[in-house]
């Protein structure tokens, strides 16, 4: 098992490039766990990119990020400081945003959501 954990507050901040980080963050950990630049780790990327973005968008920003990979699988997991349930946007394609959960959703095996004191842990498995 190959798995990197970063607190939130002192890898990314509350800039507009914590996506940006996180996903340059998933892909040194990729190269490690699959080092091929397959489907599937573009999959994970998105995910990666979905949920960070979400959390500090929407959640009241980042409190922590970990990758971790099982047989044949990678597990992403979001931190955020919202208890809040994620859910989808609005079905009007002429609106931005709305789409990030559905294809969080549809891109893992399985999503859960974990909702905790001060916040919530968002955890995506997708096979890899």
């Amino acid at each position: 098992m190959h798995a990197c954990e970063e607190s939130g507050e002192s890898l990314f901040g509350a800039g507009s490039d914590t996506a940006a980080r996180a996903r340059d963050l998933a892909r040194r950990f990729l190269r490690d766990a699959a080092p091929d630049d397959s489907v599937a780790a573009q999959d994970v990327l998105l995910v990666v990119s979905e949920l960070v973005t979400n959390a500090v968008r929407h959640a009241g920003g980042l409190a922590g990020f970990r990758l971790r990979t099982g047989p044949g699988t990678v597990e992403v997991s979001v931190r955020d400081h919202s208890p809040a349930t994620p859910r989808r946007g609005p079905d009007d394609a002429t609106r931005p945003g709305g789409f990030g959960w559905p294809l969080v959703r549809r891109l893992a095996d399985r999503v859960d959501v974990h909702p905790h004191r001060g916040g919530k842990t968002i955890t995506a498995v997708l096979p890899l």
